[in-house]
């Protein structure tokens, strides 16, 4: 059985463009990653500075397991198009 996951994003003021292009980038390397069956960004239109990202993964271990993958500095550079830290959870 997949799981899906939702990753919530809060970009900063007039910050909406530089996070959706950033993890617009980050996608190729999501979607490539062990055990992805999809991935997609979405942004709201009511509120462009909220995103969220809609993953859909053989199980709930090979979504961890992508995370090791991820630079540390990655992280660093997309955390100053934030308002606050990301937030996410996984459902069936």
């Amino acid at each position: 059985m997949s799981i899906t996951r939702i990753n919530h994003f809060h970009a900063r003021e007039h910050c909406a463009a530089e996070l959706k292009s950033f993890l617009t980038g980050i996608l190729p390397a999501i979607r490539a990653s062990d055990g992805c069956l999809s991935c997609e960004l979405l942004q709201d239109h009511a509120d462009p500075r909220r995103i969220v990202i809609v993953e859909i993964w053989d199980s709930i271990e090979a979504h961890r397991a992508s995370l090791s993958q991820v630079p540390p500095d990655s992280i660093r550079q997309a955390k100053q198009f934030l308002a606050e830290a990301p937030s996410g959870g996984y459902y069936s």
